[in-house]
């Protein structure tokens, strides 16, 4: 009879807590890079000229069209075989980290672009009409009119995009990223215990989700109180 025991876990638990901080630092760092990519691709998307709205599109289309886990192979494995690599500027294997950071923000990017989009398009068009005229120019419109009501739908969806991204993350892993999925291969192959290295994972997770699904919860209650108060 196979016999379980978390305590054989207790030595690890300082490796199941860097493997968390690892996962929740690239996921932070994705989401932010991501936004930046989103921001671009919503501005080729919405550009008057039909190269960039070709582009923007193809760009979500294609990242959105196939496997982020396929994304992290081409970016880790293939470009490289064609010349395409970041050197490890920092130290060992920090090319193979900046890049699967630059494929995770790329696939990233297209669903915050899509937030962006459907954000700005949740503002009605009567407001953009008044701002006009009333004087301000493009710029002073989206600054002063469309992105203050638009943050409120951007805003949580962004936050579903970093707790997705802290899920997402774990297929780093399959490339020799440390996160927390990575070190409990490395726990499994020390201890040759699978089932309890697998639910103390499932556990980290589910609490990470937790607190930023509560903390998401929470901004959102108050911003509804705000729109409700102005």
């Amino acid at each position: 009879m196979i016999r379980i025991d978390f305590g054989s876990m207790v030595p690890y638990l300082s490796w199941f807590l860097e493997g968390t901080i690892w996962t929740v630092s690239i996921s932070l760092v994705t989401v932010i890079l991501g936004c930046l990519f989103g921001f671009i691709a919503t501005l080729a998307k919405r550009s008057r000229f039909h190269i960039l709205n070709l582009l923007g599109n193809a760009y979500t289309q294609i990242i959105r069209g196939t496997p982020l886990l396929l994304q992290i192979y081409l970016w880790t494995i293939g470009f490289p075989q064609i010349g395409i690599k970041i050197p490890d500027l920092f130290g060992s294997r920090s090319g193979l980290l900046l890049t699967v950071i630059i494929a995770l923000s790329i696939n990233s990017g297209a669903y915050v672009c899509e937030i962006f989009r459907s954000g700005l398009n949740s503002v009605d068009i009567g407001q953009n009409e008044a701002a006009r005229s009333l004087g301000l120019n493009a710029k002073q419109t989206m600054r002063y009119v469309i992105l203050p009501q638009a943050i409120k739908t951007i805003l949580p969806a962004l936050g579903n995009e970093f707790i997705s991204m802290i899920k997402e993350s774990s297929m780093v892993s399959v490339v020799g990223i440390g996160d927390i999925m990575y070190q409990q291969k490395i726990i499994q192959g020390a201890t040759y215990r699978v089932f309890e290295p697998l639910i103390i994972i499932g556990i980290i997770y589910f609490i990470l989700t937790a607190i930023l699904t509560s903390a998401l919860g929470l901004l959102e209650r108050r911003m509804n109180k705000n729109a409700k108060n102005a």
